[in-house]
């Protein structure tokens, strides 16, 4: 995972776990704004995401910022 994405994603999940406590959920989408203006770092997010780790649609923001944290 290139230091951007793993920066990106444990950002988000601060946010999220701030604002809405530490059962919020997240997808990998959440990493990223409406428009795909970064299409290289969406995909390596949903590799990550979904063949690697074959994680469901949603999970715990926690749980993925431990993940992330972890690498």
């Amino acid at each position: 995972m290139t230091p951007v994405l793993k920066a990106k994603i444990i950002e988000v999940c601060d946010k999220k776990i701030i604002t809405k406590g530490t059962n919020v959920g997240v997808s990998f989408y959440a990493f990223f704004k409406n428009k795909n203006d970064n299409p290289e770092l969406l995909m390596e997010a949903a590799t990550w995401w979904i063949k690697t780790h074959e994680l469901d649609h949603f999970e715990k923001a926690v749980k993925i910022k431990a993940m992330v944290e972890n690498l």
